[in-house]
Protein backbone atom coordinates (compact mmCIF):
# COMPACT_ATOMS: atom_id res chain seq x y z
CA UNK A 1 0.00 0.00 0.00
CA UNK A 2 1.20 2.94 -1.11
CA UNK A 3 0.12 6.82 0.35
CA UNK A 4 0.74 10.28 -0.44
CA UNK A 5 3.09 10.49 3.20
CA UNK A 6 4.67 7.37 1.78
CA UNK A 7 5.44 8.83 -1.28
CA UNK A 8 6.61 12.03 0.02
CA UNK A 9 9.12 10.12 2.38
CA UNK A 10 10.85 8.51 -0.99
CA UNK A 11 11.14 11.83 -2.61
CA UNK A 12 12.94 12.90 0.11
CA UNK A 13 15.37 10.08 -0.23
CA UNK A 14 15.96 11.05 -3.83
CA UNK A 15 16.03 15.00 -3.28
CA UNK A 16 18.95 13.65 -0.81
CA UNK A 17 20.87 12.50 -4.16
CA UNK A 18 19.90 15.74 -5.87
CA UNK A 19 20.40 18.88 -3.38
CA UNK A 20 23.04 21.35 -4.21
CA UNK A 21 24.03 19.57 -7.58
CA UNK A 22 23.64 21.45 -10.93
CA UNK A 23 21.24 19.95 -13.18
CA UNK A 24 23.41 18.25 -15.89
CA UNK A 25 25.46 14.93 -17.30
CA UNK A 26 27.03 14.47 -13.96
CA UNK A 27 23.57 14.46 -11.89
CA UNK A 28 22.10 11.95 -14.40
CA UNK A 29 24.72 9.38 -14.15
CA UNK A 30 24.63 9.77 -10.54
CA UNK A 31 20.78 9.20 -9.78
CA UNK A 32 20.89 6.24 -13.01
CA UNK A 33 24.13 4.97 -10.38
CA UNK A 34 23.08 5.59 -6.83
CA UNK A 35 18.91 4.86 -7.85
CA UNK A 36 18.69 3.62 -11.47
CA UNK A 37 15.81 0.69 -12.63
CA UNK A 38 17.70 -1.94 -10.52
CA UNK A 39 18.21 -0.31 -7.00
CA UNK A 40 15.12 -0.92 -4.36
CA UNK A 41 14.32 3.36 -4.11
CA UNK A 42 13.81 3.33 -8.29
CA UNK A 43 11.41 0.14 -7.79
CA UNK A 44 9.69 1.66 -4.50
CA UNK A 45 8.95 4.40 -6.33
CA UNK A 46 7.94 2.74 -9.38
CA UNK A 47 5.10 0.75 -6.93
CA UNK A 48 4.00 3.41 -5.25
CA UNK A 49 3.16 5.72 -8.41
CA UNK A 50 1.44 2.44 -10.02
CA UNK A 51 -0.44 2.29 -6.26
CA UNK A 52 -0.98 5.79 -6.42
CA UNK A 53 -2.66 5.80 -10.25
CA UNK A 54 -4.66 2.76 -9.33
CA UNK A 55 -6.05 4.65 -6.27
CA UNK A 56 -6.49 7.81 -8.17
CA UNK A 57 -5.02 9.98 -5.74
CA UNK A 58 -1.93 10.26 -8.41
CA UNK A 59 -2.75 11.16 -12.52
CA UNK A 60 -6.11 12.24 -11.18
CA UNK A 61 -6.60 14.52 -14.34
CA UNK A 62 -6.63 14.32 -17.65
CA UNK A 63 -6.28 16.03 -20.89
CA UNK A 64 -4.69 15.77 -24.52
CA UNK A 65 -4.46 11.88 -23.82
CA UNK A 66 -1.97 12.63 -20.97
CA UNK A 67 -3.25 11.85 -17.73
CA UNK A 68 -1.09 13.87 -15.22
CA UNK A 69 -1.00 15.92 -11.88
CA UNK A 70 1.20 17.80 -9.25
CA UNK A 71 1.67 14.91 -6.07
CA UNK A 72 3.39 17.53 -3.94
CA UNK A 73 4.40 21.21 -4.31
CA UNK A 74 7.61 22.79 -4.07
CA UNK A 75 8.77 21.62 -0.36
CA UNK A 76 11.42 22.69 2.06
CA UNK A 77 12.08 18.89 2.81
CA UNK A 78 12.19 18.14 -1.14
CA UNK A 79 15.42 20.56 -1.59
CA UNK A 80 12.55 23.26 -2.87
CA UNK A 81 10.96 20.71 -5.87
CA UNK A 82 7.70 20.28 -6.74
CA UNK A 83 6.69 16.32 -8.23
CA UNK A 84 4.25 16.05 -10.52
CA UNK A 85 3.80 12.51 -12.56
CA UNK A 86 2.07 11.62 -16.17
CA UNK A 87 0.85 8.85 -17.51
CA UNK A 88 1.56 8.98 -21.44
CA UNK A 89 1.09 6.19 -24.24
CA UNK A 90 2.93 6.76 -27.30
CA UNK A 91 2.40 10.59 -27.85
CA UNK A 92 4.04 14.23 -27.49
CA UNK A 93 2.88 16.49 -24.69
CA UNK A 94 2.79 20.03 -24.86
CA UNK A 95 6.14 21.92 -25.57
CA UNK A 96 7.28 23.83 -22.34
CA UNK A 97 10.54 25.21 -20.64
CA UNK A 98 12.69 24.88 -17.38
CA UNK A 99 13.45 27.99 -16.19
CA UNK A 100 15.15 25.66 -13.67
CA UNK A 101 16.18 22.82 -15.14
CA UNK A 102 13.76 19.13 -14.18
CA UNK A 103 14.61 16.05 -13.07
CA UNK A 104 12.36 13.02 -15.06
CA UNK A 105 12.11 9.71 -13.41
CA UNK A 106 11.31 6.99 -16.12
CA UNK A 107 9.23 3.80 -15.23
CA UNK A 108 8.43 2.33 -18.98
CA UNK A 109 5.07 0.43 -18.31
CA UNK A 110 5.27 -1.25 -21.66
CA UNK A 111 8.24 -3.59 -21.95
CA UNK A 112 10.45 -0.73 -24.16
CA UNK A 113 9.10 2.32 -23.82
CA UNK A 114 10.81 5.53 -24.01
CA UNK A 115 10.68 9.01 -22.59
CA UNK A 116 12.30 11.55 -24.94
CA UNK A 117 14.40 8.69 -26.84
CA UNK A 118 15.82 7.41 -23.01
CA UNK A 119 14.44 3.78 -21.43
CA UNK A 120 13.81 3.24 -17.69
CA UNK A 121 16.03 5.82 -15.35
CA UNK A 122 16.84 9.49 -14.53
CA UNK A 123 17.00 11.95 -17.05
CA UNK A 124 18.07 15.50 -16.55
CA UNK A 125 17.66 18.51 -18.11
CA UNK A 126 19.25 21.63 -17.15
CA UNK A 127 17.93 25.52 -16.58
CA UNK A 128 16.83 27.08 -19.54
CA UNK A 129 15.68 23.65 -21.59
CA UNK A 130 12.72 23.14 -23.34
CA UNK A 131 10.84 19.89 -24.99
CA UNK A 132 8.23 18.51 -25.92
CA UNK A 133 7.67 15.37 -23.70
CA UNK A 134 7.20 12.45 -25.66
CA UNK A 135 6.81 8.83 -24.74
CA UNK A 136 7.41 6.69 -27.92
CA UNK A 137 7.12 2.57 -28.08
CA UNK A 138 4.28 2.13 -25.44
CA UNK A 139 3.28 3.41 -22.32
CA UNK A 140 5.06 5.15 -18.98
CA UNK A 141 4.70 6.74 -16.21
CA UNK A 142 6.98 9.85 -16.10
CA UNK A 143 8.17 11.77 -12.66
CA UNK A 144 9.52 15.17 -13.11
CA UNK A 145 10.63 16.73 -9.98
CA UNK A 146 10.97 20.42 -10.69
CA UNK A 147 13.09 22.84 -8.77
CA UNK A 148 10.70 25.88 -7.59
CA UNK A 149 8.11 23.81 -9.21
CA UNK A 150 9.00 26.51 -12.22
CA UNK A 151 7.41 25.37 -15.58
CA UNK A 152 6.39 27.66 -18.64
CA UNK A 153 4.03 26.06 -20.99
CA UNK A 154 4.60 27.13 -24.94
CA UNK A 155 1.81 29.24 -26.36
CA UNK A 156 0.22 27.34 -29.37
Amino acid sequence: MSTPDQFHALMREVTRLTEGQPLDAALQQNLNREAGPQSALFQNIFAACRQGVADGWMCNREGGGIRYGRVIKPAPDLADCSVDVVDMNDLAGPHHAHPNGEIDMIMPLTEGARFDGQGAGWLVYGPGSAHSPTVSGGRALVLYLLPGGAIDFTRS
